[in-house]
């Protein structure tokens, strides 16, 4: 009777410590399983912290981006009313130039004809070389590929030209016609406009020019000297001083004076 409880006693125990063993196995597979689970999980919720602070730091970008073409757009919208107040003033003085064109044109075919009549009562210094140059100016002005700006500075550059006649002391040769009607060729000086004399190329004969009767004039040999010096003050052969030459002025000039 005792060997039979004592042989349930050990049937029991090892049940109990076999159930023991299952029961631990299985708690440690619900860890290692929880414990996967748990991993997994957070490895998931770390995932979408990643995204979540990626889609924020991209929705701060847009955000500035936005900021940035707001501030573009209203840059452009300023710049936009700007060019169209640009326009608007261009087109006023677009039409400002037309009519300032309208009256500009005939001045300057006024200041060409005033030209010629400069040149034409003028004493003949550099005669065809003027007149010329005005005859230039008359075909400049039907001329389209020439701006009206550029034909007046043209204009007013012959004019500086006919005012430095009237203050320079030059020289150059050309033919002149005589009182007999002879044409020689000749050294001509121009002081101004108030002497205009001629030498002959060998310098033998001298010429001033006569304004009232619009002819060359013999000149005395006393006045030789004079002319010589005054020729080689123009070339720059000698230092500047005191001229005598014989006035050319009109009668009208002088009695003017």
């Amino acid at each position: 009777m005792n060997f039979i409880k004592t042989s349930l006693a050990v049937v029991i125990l090892s049940i109990t410590t076999g159930v023991q063993a299952s029961s631990l196995d299985t708690a440690r597979s619900i860890e290692n399983k929880t414990n996967t689970a748990s991993a997994l999980s957070q490895d998931k919720i770390d995932r979408n912290a990643d995204s979540a602070i990626a889609m924020k730091a991209q929705i701060e970008q847009l955000q500035e981006e936005l900021k940035n073409l707001t501030v573009y757009h209203d840059h452009l919208a300023r710049m936009v009313d700007n060019q169209t107040q640009e326009m608007a003033s261009i087109h006023e003085q677009i039409e400002n130039i037309k009519e300032t064109r309208q009256g500009v044109v005939p001045l300057m075919y006024q200041m060409i004809d005033g030209l010629s009549t400069v040149v034409e009562q003028d004493k003949p210094i550099k005669h065809e070389q003027r007149l010329a140059r005005i005859e230039k100016l008359q075909t400049m002005m039907s001329q389209a590929d020439i701006s009206d700006a550029e034909k007046f500075r043209r204009i007013l550059e012959a004019y500086q030209i006919e005012m430095d006649y009237g203050t320079k002391l030059g020289t150059y040769q050309d033919k002149i016609t005589l009182k007999d009607g002879k044409t020689i060729e000749a050294d001509l000086l121009y002081l101004g406009r108030l002497a205009f004399v001629a030498r002959s190329l060998n310098g033998s004969h001298y010429w001033s020019w006569n304004s009232n009767k619009q002819q060359w004039q013999a000149l005395d040999t006393s006045e030789a000297a004079n002319i010589d010096k005054a020729f080689a003050m123009a070339n720059k052969q000698i230092a500047p001083s005191l001229l005598r030459l014989p006035i050319s002025a009109t009668l009208a000039s002088v009695e003017s004076k």
